[in-house]
């Protein structure tokens, strides 16, 4: 069955809400299984409820996009089956394309999903001139997805423009494809991630192009997930270019269940705050992670002395690598484990440390870095002053000079790369400290 949504009265005129015509096209086809098209044009729509057997095909020049007014969306939240599941997740709001409990669905074509950012980001120039630091939020802004427990999803060729919240929110699913996906959002949009699989297994993600504010893909164990889904595990990234004033890798920093069998390689990093991150804050344990030929950059955005100014600025100093455990500020909770992460054949320009930082009740272990070269160089205009923990209780240190590595609280990590620092940093960046390690080096 191939459905076009004109057929059913939606409008393609950019101010017409066309939700229920567009749900009546999803509906019908969900009868049967078949396409539903979006053609040219632009279709306004409140929260759409994807269906079993049903792929969203979105034709070349075809752009649906998003209302951002509350009495369009759909709170997800209040339809968990456990009272506590959005429990201090700060989840209360909507969604524009939502699905729970369904099989088999597809979001496919050429056209674009666009989430109106744009309507509730501005610049209240907070930074003083920089023009970097996360821009001020007002109104209602919904995620621009939530799919839960959907078995059998795909996801390719479309574009996902200025979302506004979470772009592609992955919460239970298994045996997913998210393949030469384009995510554009605005870079100095707070919370804007671009992909978070949470909770997932099974889950491919190869060939996108990603440029977001927050995190570019972001692996997670939420709390209210993982006391449904469990743990995240086999996911492999692949062939992605990612730009990001967050991490364009990040594992955590949600992890309430484990994350583990983690494989990304062959991906460009461009110019991110962080490049692969990975945090233990919750008590899960995250293991068996594998990341090799990436190349890219990293670097600081608007200085992170700007926090005691009351500024919001992104987490992370231009570090290529940054591993932590530790405790989350005012939090009685032991991080979990880091055991057994392979890295290799990384090539990065960068402004910050190296950090692998653990804590001697959650020590990292079995870490390598291998056959890479780190280059320390200006990209920014801003001088590297602090290792960054942050969020935890371990927050900023600034020091007077920065270790090129900083090991802490770790067993059996081993670095073994190029560590070159360009002359503009010669009074910046020393070789390596090492803090409570057995068998470094």
């Amino acid at each position: 069955m191939n459905i076009n949504i004109m057929d059913f009265g939606a409008v393609g005129d950019g101010t017409t809400l066309s939700t229920a015509a567009i749900q009546r096209a999803i509906d019908t086809a969900a009868q049967t299984g078949g396409r539903v098209e979006i053609p040219s044009g632009i279709f306004l729509s409140g929260t759409l409820r994807l269906r079993s057997h049903v792929e969203l095909y979105l034709a070349h020049g075809a752009v649906l996009r998003s209302s951002i007014r509350q009495e369009d969306m759909v709170d997800f939240t209040k339809e968990f089956d456990e009272q506590d599941d959005n429990e201090d997740t700060g989840w209360e709001g909507g969604c524009f394309l939502l699905a729970r409990h369904e099989k088999d669905i597809a979001i496919t074509g050429s056209g674009t999903i666009d989430g109106q950012g744009r309507e509730v980001f501005y610049d209240d120039n907070s930074d003083g001139g920089y023009h970097e630091c996360p821009l001020a939020v007002k109104g209602f802004r919904p995620r621009l997805s939530f799919l839960e427990d959907v078995d059998g999803l795909t996801v390719r060729g479309v574009t996902f423009f200025d979302a506004a919240f979470w772009t592609l929110h992955m919460a239970g699913c298994k045996n997913v494809l998210i393949d030469g996906i384009r995510i554009l959002n605005n870079e100095r949009g707070p919370n804007n991630d671009g992909i978070d699989p949470d909770c997932c297994k099974n889950v491919v993600i190869r060939g996108c192009v990603i440029r977001a504010g927050d995190d570019s893909i972001v692996l997670k164990t939420t709390l209210p997930m993982a006391r449904k889904y469990g743990e995240c595990s086999n996911i492999v990234i692949s062939d992605c270019v990612m730009h990001s004033h967050s991490s364009a890798l990040k594992i955590g920093t949600e992890t309430h269940a484990d994350i583990h069998h983690v494989a990304m390689n062959n991906c460009i990093l461009e110019d991110c705050t962080r490049g692969i991150g990975i945090w233990s804050r919750d008590g899960g344990g995250i293991h068996d992670i594998t990341i090799s030929h990436i190349t890219g950059s990293t670097r600081g955005y608007s200085s992170s002395a700007l926090r005691k100014n009351g500024v919001v600025v992104w987490w992370g100093a231009g570090e290529p690598v940054f591993v932590s455990t530790a405790k989350r500020t005012g939090v009685d909770r032991i991080p979990g484990s880091v055991d057994r992460v392979y890295m290799d054949h990384l090539y990065m320009k960068c402004e910050g440390t190296i950090t692998i930082a653990g804590e001697k009740e959650s020590p990292i272990r079995n870490l390598e870095i291998s056959e890479s070269v780190f280059t320390f160089t200006p990209l920014s205009g801003h001088r590297p002053e602090y290792i960054d923990e942050t969020p935890s209780v371990r927050g900023l240190k600034k020091m007077e000079k920065l270790p090129c590595v900083y090991i802490r609280s770790c067993e059996n990590v081993s670095v073994k790369a190029g560590l070159l620092v360009d002359e503009a940093f010669k009074q910046v960046f020393i070789g390596e400290i090492l803090e409570d390690c057995s068998g470094a080096e």
